[in-house]
């Protein structure tokens, strides 16, 4: 037995010159070129199944796109009749941007650990450390020493320390001397 009708969807002639233009760019990420081609598809009149076959999207993401453009349908007009055409992509963009994902904000910055980077590369004896090699514990002390950070765990420290570590190759790089 059938779900409900799909909203209803239009759009205007420039929406769609602008939606068109989108997917046809090199630049467009393919995410947003799938969603362009969803709301496509949509003010066509097909329903979320057609839509998921004809995109390669699942149903509930057809769904997603329609009611997204659908809730913003305002802005889009609102934005079509006060600017031009790069002016409304902008907003299209917008809508088809992804939504902040949940979680909790990065707790340190990416300059942050830049700088916990080059401190695990300076030698130990420069900041007045008696040791031979940094340990993540003493890594964490002299970046809260510096004021790199306010605190800092060693298990965070070793975690970004060993993060730039590119892994080793699951086969040789280099030719064998011996096939010669």
């Amino acid at each position: 037995m059938p779900g409900p009708a799909p909203e209803e969807l239009t759009i205007t002639a420039r929406q769609r010159r602008v939606l068109e233009q989108i997917v046809r760019r090199e630049t467009t990420t393919p995410q947003q070129g799938r969603r362009a081609r969803v709301v496509l598809a949509a003010a066509d009149g097909a329903n979320n199944e057609a839509i998921g076959r004809q995109v390669g999207v699942t149903d509930d993401t057809a769904r997603t796109w329609r009611r997204r453009w659908a809730e913003r349908a305002e802005a889009l007009l609102a934005a079509e009749a006060e600017g031009d055409d790069a002016a409304l992509a902008a907003i299209v963009l917008g809508v088809l941007a992804d939504e902040p994902r949940p979680g909790a904000p990065a707790t340190f910055t990416p300059e942050q650990i830049g700088q916990l980077v080059a401190l695990a590369c300076e030698p130990p004896e420069a900041s007045g450390r008696p040791i031979d090699r940094w340990t993540p514990r003493e890594l964490a002390d002299e970046a809260v020493h510096r004021g790199i950070v306010a605190r800092i765990s060693a298990t965070s420290v070793d975690r970004f320390v060993k993060g730039g570590r590119p892994a080793a190759p699951s086969e040789p790089v280099l030719a064998d001397a011996r096939a010669r």
